[in-house]
């Protein structure tokens, strides 16, 4: 699907995953891996659906478009991400290679991309993509914010 053709733009696709993975009583995070201006993957979160600890939204998006692109390296790809990504996932990113991230909401306590560990600036990180991180934050902010709410 063509990034215009969509209803939204990625971010809108990459909420729609958030709000899904919610309904399903996950934490609401959701990611879009899209490449010249066509989404190839798109995720929510699935931890507790798959029983799975890395069944992160970006996680998930990465395999899908490596299996879509036929590839483990996803060169020319970008992710949009409604929470910033934790370590894992940030690995996950350098490893896969993408170009950019953009993300909505910081994250204070898991982070890894402008908080905890800041990822991308280790020496040891094979490759850090471009990052632009507080698009849509307040709206990722909230959901996030309404989830927790209700639970407690």
């Amino acid at each position: 699907m063509k990034v215009d053709e969509m209803s939204d733009d990625p971010f809108g696709a990459a909420f729609a995953c958030a709000r899904a993975a919610a309904a399903a009583g996950e934490v609401p995070v959701g990611a879009v891996i899209v490449k010249d201006g066509v989404v190839l993957a798109q995720a929510g979160n699935r931890t507790l659906t798959d029983r799975d600890p890395t069944a992160h939204a970006e996680v998930l998006a990465i395999r899908a478009a490596a299996a879509q692109l036929g590839s483990e390296r996803l060169i020319g790809c970008d992710l949009y991400v409604t929470l910033e990504p934790c370590a894992m996932c940030a690995g996950a990113i350098s490893f896969a290679r993408l170009r950019r991230v953009y993300f909505a909401a910081p994250d204070p306590k898991g982070g890894a991309v402008e908080h905890g560990p800041r990822f991308f600036t280790q020496p040891t990180c094979h490759h850090a993509p471009e990052v632009y991180g507080g698009i849509r934050e307040s709206e990722a902010a909230e959901l996030l914010r309404e989830f927790f709410r209700e639970r407690r």
